[in-house]
């Protein structure tokens, strides 16, 4: 009995001892199969960036059509339940002819003041180089600075250079649509309003179950209501935007200010970028129109805080915190659309944010976990 116990806690020991040589075995978080879902999904990703950016002539003016139909539907909804009803078809004819018409005019009041200043680009351009000299001093300093760490100085004195005209022409063959994209993005927009019912009950329909269907239609009914109040909502803010910059103008002594006021609510639909070139646009104006620099700073500052007030105020406080999306996130999506698609790409940056926004909503599961305890 003795014998079999001693026996026991031998191997029993030794067994201590086995376990305690044998190296501990590590557990990934990650398995290999995630690790292939997830290389795939990325390769999926890539492939799909590098087809809308190779075919960007073809999709973006149907995404455009797709993205700006989507806001005007609730339009075309309201003409066919008024009072005297209008059939599809024709209210999305008089529709887009109505945003023809208002892109028409705002073209019309831009295009004014361009023509008659680069009539005027000589003249202009030897008013910049008087007014730079003001900058040659803190050059010096920044030229100094870059001596005393090591950088390359130059003997002749450190003058503000102007940009060259030579990126006009680049930049405008990227900015201009050709003929065949604009008649499609016009023929996808007509289209898309006149036959969006059919399209969102097919749509609809596509699942066999009531669940899926319902999901279906929640997330096409917010795509529609959230795009058409942000396509409102902005434009409202834009056009507000527009004739505070005018007014601006006016009291300034500025000229042109309606083609000024009409490019300012223009440029703000495109957000945190629009503003921006706006800036910069009433400051070079500025410079060339004042004697003085401190006369040039008042309607840049002027400027300034009027955008500071609708960007960090006005803004919030009308379209509300429900579509009020995060800055980073705004800045990122205009960058990437921007570089996919160019200025178009930046104009649809927020309304795709938004259509993900609630995809991402309806999609995912909304019950989140309690935060671990501090």
């Amino acid at each position: 009995m003795v014998q079999s116990t001693r026996r026991a806690e031998t191997s029993a020991m030794e067994q201590v001892r086995a376990e305690a040589k044998t190296p501990p075995s590590i557990t990934l978080p990650i398995t290999l199969q995630d690790l292939a879902y997830f290389s795939l999904i990325g390769i999926a990703v890539i492939a799909a960036i590098a087809v809308l950016y190779v075919g960007r002539v073809f999709f973006l003016p149907i995404v455009t059509g797709f993205v700006i139909g989507t806001m005007l539907s609730p339009a075309a909804h309201f003409l066919a339940k008024s009072k005297y009803p209008i059939p599809r078809s024709v209210s999305a004819v008089l529709i887009v002819a109505g945003v023809c018409a208002a892109l028409a005019f705002v073209i019309g009041l831009i295009s004014a003041p361009v023509m008659d200043w680069s009539q005027r680009l000589p003249e202009l351009s030897a008013a910049l180089r008087e007014k730079a000299h003001v900058f040659d001093k803190p050059l010096a300093l920044w030229h100094q600075l870059q001596g005393m760490f090591g950088g390359e100085t130059s003997s002749i004195a450190p003058s503000l250079q102007l940009p060259k005209i030579e990126w006009m022409q680049p930049t405008l063959e990227f900015i201009s649509p050709t003929l065949a994209e604009i008649l499609l993005f016009f023929a996808t927009l007509v289209l898309f309003i006149a036959s969006w019912p059919d399209m969102r009950r097919a749509l609809v329909l596509m699942y066999p179950d009531r669940e899926g269907r319902l999901r279906t239609l929640r997330i096409v009914n917010a795509i529609e209501q959230k795009l058409g109040a942000y396509l409102l909502t902005v434009t409202g803010i834009n056009m507000g935007v527009g004739i505070a910059t005018g007014l601006i103008c006016v009291l300034t002594g500025m000229p042109n200010p309606a083609g000024l006021g009409a490019l300012a609510a223009t440029l703000n639909y495109i957000p945190i970028i629009g503003p921006i070139a706006m800036f910069a646009v009433i400051s070079l104006v500025a410079l060339v129109t004042y004697s003085s620099l401190s006369a040039a700073l008042i309607p840049c500052l002027l400027f300034a805080g009027m955008t500071f007030i609708e960007g960090h105020f006005v803004t919030p406080a009308i379209i509300g915190r429900r579509l009020a999306l995060n800055a980073l996130a705004i800045f990122l999506a205009i960058a990437f659309w921007t570089w996919l698609w160019g200025p178009m790409g930046a104009f649809l940056s927020s309304p795709i944010l938004i259509v993900g926004l609630i995809l991402k909503e309806h999609l995912m599961s909304a019950e989140n976990g309690q935060l671990p305890e501090d």
